[in-house]
């Protein structure tokens, strides 16, 4: 729509050049010189946000490596901790700088307008400590919780701080309507309709290359995890030799060994994704979603990282906000990562978030970002 207005709400190009390349001139420059104002002025720490942190501990330490991700948001002054043990150390480059006794004065001394809340137990916390947060946000200070300002800045999830609080993991505003389930159903059909009619054309092709290399089956099946933790057959190009698993399941990795010669371009270009236009068909999978897991390692996940089959709770998808943030995951530890991601798309997931996550996967897809 805005395409075909063009001509009706736009004036009509000069036919002189001199105006074309002034007019391309005063927007590179415009561009330029906004962006010089910004980075000189706007990112200084006089504008930033100067913050203390409650809590020396693992939560602020996290805390402190998500807020320098973002750099000149915030201007850290340093932690509040009732551990003397602790007043004698720096942690992360900051100080401990008092007791909970002392948080409303040192907030005053150090011009601090926001104190960070990073206890990992919240309902734990000492009633006086409690207290004097209260008393610094009757006085105007801003209060936030170590969950909530981590998400904002990361697009994450903490799951090993939530501890019991359902309210961090769960959707914000319960789950989608009918209609947008529906709406979402429906181009997942559409999708799956194109999907299906492009492994029919390719197919010929990736079988010719496969028998070239060295025969094999053209296609992949495994079983994974989807909604409400019912297993089903992924299908996929195969990329790796027929053996790739004799030895038991294996983490997928980066640059892998076991991937054949016509499987490593199938990756890097994202072909061998294609196929599973037919569990979309099946409505096993949706474009959009977390990347169902192996049965084999959500039985090991799920020991050790918190909320693991919260993931359950939508039908995985194709793509999603892990893989356009954290492509690679071959250990437990990057599975906790991409676990953030998922349970921030299942916590805020909507039609403009699905469109986000679509439009950089086409990034990824055209910059060839496969493994």
């Amino acid at each position: 729509v805005a395409y075909l207005l063009i001509p009706y709400v736009t004036p009509p190009l000069t036919p002189s050049r001199l105006a074309l390349f002034a007019f391309v001139g005063a927007m590179v420059g415009s561009v330029a010189a906004w962006r010089a104002f910004y980075a000189l002025v706007l990112v200084q720490p006089g504008l930033s946000r100067k913050a203390l942190i409650v809590g020396a501990g693992w939560a602020g330490r996290t805390m402190v490596e998500a807020i320098r991700s973002v750099p000149g948001e915030y201007d850290l002054v340093g932690f509040i901790d009732d551990d003397p043990r602790k007043h004698i150390d720096v942690i992360d480059g900051l100080p401990v700088l008092g007791m909970r006794d002392e948080l409303c004065e040192l907030a005053t001394q150090t011009g601090a307008t926001e104190i960070i809340v990073a206890i990992t137990q919240p309902d734990q916390m000492h009633p006086e400590m409690f207290q004097a947060i209260l008393d610094c946000h009757e006085k105007g200070i801003l209060i936030s919780q170590m969950p909530l300002l981590f998400e904002q800045l990361t697009g994450r999830v903490p799951v090993e701080h939530a501890g019991r609080n359902l309210h961090i993991v769960l959707p914000l505003n319960g789950s989608p309507s009918r209609l947008q389930r529906a709406a979402k159903r429906f181009v997942d059909l559409l999708i799956g309709v194109v999907g299906v009619a492009l492994t029919a054309v390719l197919l010929p092709l990736v079988w010719l290359a496969m028998r070239l290399e060295g025969g094999g089956p053209v296609f992949f099946r495994q079983t994974r995890v989807g909604q409400g933790g019912r297993p089903f057959a992924l299908l996929k190009f195969r990329t790796m030799i027929p053996s790739a698993e004799a030895h038991g399941p294996q983490w997928a990795e980066e640059n892998d060994s076991r991937a054949t010669r016509v499987g490593r371009v199938l990756r890097r270009v994202h072909i061998d994704e294609i196929p599973q236009a037919v569990n979309i068909l099946r409505d096993e999978l949706s474009f959009i979603g977390p990347r169902p897991e192996r049965p084999e390692f959500i039985a090991q996940l799920e020991r050790r990282v918190p909320f693991f089959r919260a993931r359950h709770a939508v039908r995985p998808g194709i793509t999603g906000w892990a893989q356009v943030n954290y492509p690679y995951a071959d250990s437990v530890e990057d599975a906790l990562i991409k676990l953030q991601y998922d349970l921030y798309y299942i916590k805020h997931q909507s039609f403009w978030f699905d469109l986000v996550i679509f439009l950089r996967t086409i990034r990824l897809v055209l910059t060839l970002h496969g493994r």
